[in-house]
């Protein structure tokens, strides 16, 4: 079955389309991609997985045409970054 694998960077976007077989999961799915071996800096033991947008572990079970997206960690603290309005004028 095809999934596709998405992860994104500052200055890099990375959209795989790849075959898995039936029964693959979404460990099985990036490690068959081989974006571990091209992107080194994505860690898997730190970083969150989801399926278009839904947060899942790395054992959830892939259906034809899912998009197995690996998000990167925040690194700006919310509670520290100042809001921008959006009202001013």
């Amino acid at each position: 079955m095809q999934v596709g694998i998405a992860y994104s960077e500052p200055g890099q976007q990375v959209w795989l389309n790849i075959e898995v077989p039936e029964a693959s999961t979404v460990a099985d799915a990036i490690e068959r991609s081989g974006i571990l071996r091209q992107l080194p800096q994505i860690d898997l033991a730190t970083q969150k997985v989801g399926i278009f947008g839904r947060l899942v572990k790395l054992d959830a079970a892939l259906k034809p045409g899912d998009r197995v997206e690996i998000y990167r960690a925040i690194i700006a603290d919310p509670e520290t970054v100042p809001r921008r309005d959006n009202d001013a004028d």
